[in-house]
């Protein structure tokens, strides 16, 4: 499994407790230093061109405090507040900070919290993998329009049971019809358009949908009787689109 790399910021004012923050992040593998901010303003001139994953971020800062702070910065950033008084855990949390350590803090309580971090970020990452593909599953296209005699067709890819090259020319054969319609577009963009699930490409000249194979006979694909070659060049790629569906062993 890939190991996730958290990039960080650390902001405080005292150069003790950011040598510390930093001495913290150094011996945690999971974590990589970007920079290390006196002050919240340093900080926020960082963050308007940089983008981190998690800020270590103290309170009680002059000028700008990090609460101040915490509510201009991207929602991206995820907060650690490390800070002396803990009159200011309700508000960390309305922030939405990830956690709230306490000055002085030892590497054990760091260490919980960070990898309170990371968990939040392998979720994160987990669910926008989840979402990829249930777009991906629910975004296949379903129809194409095509351009054929002045006209805009549109063409259910459902219904098509191959494509026919013919130079500059594409004859779409359809289910029921029994004349192609005819379409001036390359095969080789037709291809890219299609999804790679449903259709194949078996020869320089014909784009086959898989959902409408009747017959494979030798290196021939019968589609309503139409015989169709698998040439030299497409053939791995189709003979390994028959093992995965076939039931021979």
């Amino acid at each position: 499994m890939e190991t996730l790399i958290l990039s960080c910021v650390i902001v405080d004012d005292e150069p003790m407790a950011l040598n510390l923050v930093e001495s913290y992040v150094e011996k945690t593998p999971f974590l990589a230093l970007k920079k290390k901010c006196s002050s919240a303003i340093d900080a926020m001139e960082y963050l308007q061109t940089e983008t981190v994953d998690l800020l270590f971020l103290d309170i009680q800062m002059p000028d700008l405090t990090g609460l101040e702070l915490s509510k201009m910065i991207s929602k991206d950033t995820r907060i650690i507040f490390t800070t002396a008084f803990d009159q200011y855990a309700l508000e960390g949390f309305r922030v939405e900070a990830l956690d709230y350590l306490l000055k002085p803090f030892d590497y054990a309580e760091f260490l919980t919290a960070a990898n309170k971090a990371r968990t939040w970020f392998n979720l994160l990452k987990g669910s926008s993998q989840d979402q990829v593909k249930t777009t991906a599953s629910t975004d296949k296209k379903e129809f194409l329009f095509v351009k054929s005699e002045y006209k805009q067709l549109r063409i259910k890819l459902a219904d098509v049971q191959y494509f026919e090259g013919l130079k500059d020319y594409i004859k779409i054969w359809l289910k029921d019809n029994p004349k192609p319609i005819l379409t001036l577009m390359s095969l080789k963009s037709l291809e890219e358009e299609l999804p790679a699930s449903d259709f194949m490409r078996v020869h320089r000249s014909f784009i086959v949908s898989l959902k409408n194979i009747e017959v494979i006979e030798r290196s021939q694909i019968i589609i309503n009787k139409q015989r169709i070659t698998v040439s030299e060049q497409y053939k791995p790629k189709f003979l390994e689109f028959i093992n995965q569906n076939s039931l021979n062993s």
